[in-house]
């Protein structure tokens, strides 16, 4: 009989979420729920997983084991954040008074706002500093409940500067107990020096950038932002096509403030996931579910930047694409760091149910990252990474009340009680 270091007991309900991913369609719904339930786990790994009658049966548990009495909480996986540009220097929290003012994302960009400001405070910021600036915004993730997280490059836009902020990942994974899931997205923007000759960006990412990061294995993906007056479908493709040749597997931000054609380009390239998709067309959809592209929604991008619409949630899932939910965490839109104030919108704003926006947050966010062997479900041979929930799953959709109780990242309470 194994012998478990780690319990979660007496549980009113355990959500799961276990079973293949992603989910796609009305399988979306399916939390695998246990009522009364248990989770043992032994060095980080969960071990059992079930009616917390059968727990002292099927395992031992080891007497000086963590115990946590979960009585009057439900258990959720730990969630996954499928999608964020964690790693900047810079503050852009003006850009929001701006937007409560009436000004447009496009029109703040054009007046020297957006990205190319932060791209600028991130090129002078030491190492040092963007490590502790990135520490302090993971640990609010890790509070709101987030165990794995994507991050992005993206604010260097020149090769050491992407590789400075590529290697900030890499510490912060090793020393953060946030797993972190390193993308490469030199094609973010256009920087500046390059405005007048944007070719030849194109060519210095899809060159250069992407062999440097090879040769020093600093990330997994290769991301690229496909919209109007950023990078082409054809530059995008160009980009995403020359990362997959140096080993990098594509997701792309697509047609986020227009019907850009990114979710024709990650179809066409086999993208694993497309990220925002606010203007996503039928057409889309239907590419993206023959090509098994997950579709990874940001409602709190389109709250806070007052796009005034929000992901086409209901569309995506019944014509077959699984749905994924991510922060957007970054200085100029993604304010909250809160996976349950990204399923809020998700619930209120994109019409998905409760279950469907928890399947969104772990198992099918785990899947867009390439992470669903080993987390975004609570199941035996995962990582034993949980959420308590004080109350009831919807008490999650509490926003402003202290719903987490604990926060678990590989057998260890993290954050909280």
């Amino acid at each position: 009989m194994r012998r478990a270091d780690f319990v979660i007991e007496h549980a009113d309900l355990i959500a799961t979420c276990a079973g293949p991913a992603p989910r796609r369609g009305p399988a979306q719904h399916d939390i695998s729920a246990i009522r009364h339930g248990a989770v043992a786990a032994e060095g980080g790994t969960i071990l059992y997983v079930g009616p917390a009658a059968l727990l002292d049966s099927t395992v031992a548990v080891a007497p000086d084991a963590i115990r946590v009495d979960a009585r009057g909480c439900t258990v959720v996986p730990g969630f996954v954040d499928a999608h964020t540009h964690v790693v900047f220097a810079g503050d852009r929290r003006q850009e929001l008074q701006q937007r409560l003012a009436g000004a447009t994302y496009a029109e703040i960009a054009a007046a020297g706002g957006g990205i190319v400001r932060t791209v600028e405070a991130t090129r002078r910021a030491s190492d040092e500093e963007l490590c502790a600036a990135t520490r302090l915004r993971l640990d609010e993730m890790l509070a709101c409940g987030t165990t794995t997280a994507e991050a992005k490059s993206g604010y260097g836009l020149a090769t050491e500067a992407e590789l400075r902020q590529l290697r900030v990942i890499r510490t912060l994974d090793h020393e953060h107990p946030i797993d972190l899931v390193p993308s490469f997205m030199g094609a973010h923007e256009v920087p500046l020096e390059f405005r007048s000759r944007r070719s030849e960006y194109v060519q210095l990412v899809a060159g250069e950038m992407i062999a440097a990061v090879k040769d020093e294995g600093l990330a997994e993906w290769c991301d690229v932002f496909c919209e109007t007056g950023v990078f082409t479908p054809e530059e995008s493709q160009a980009v995403l096509e020359a990362g997959v040749r140096a080993g990098l597997k594509p997701r792309i931000h697509a047609d986020e403030l227009g019907l850009s054609g990114g979710s024709r380009v990650a179809a066409a390239v086999g993208a694993r996931s497309a990220d925002h998709l606010i203007f996503v067309d039928e057409e889309g959809a239907d590419l993206m579910a023959a090509a098994g592209v997950c579709a990874t929604l940001l409602p709190a991008a389109s709250f806070y930047l007052k796009l005034g619409r929000y992901a086409p949630a209901r569309l995506l899932i019944e014509r077959g694409v699984p749905v994924a939910l991510a922060t957007d965490v970054n200085p100029g839109g993604g304010f909250s760091p809160s996976m349950p104030f990204a399923m809020a919108l998700a619930c209120f704003g994109m019409r998905l149910t409760l279950e469907e926006a928890l399947v969104a947050a772990t198992i099918n966010a785990a899947w867009s990252v390439d992470r669903a062997d080993r987390v975004g479900s609570l199941e035996p041979g995962k990582l034993m990474d949980a959420v308590v929930v004080r109350g009831e799953l919807v008490d999650l959709l509490r926003m402003g009340a202290p719903s987490i109780r604990a926060v678990i990242k590989k057998g260890q309470i993290v954050a909280g009680a």
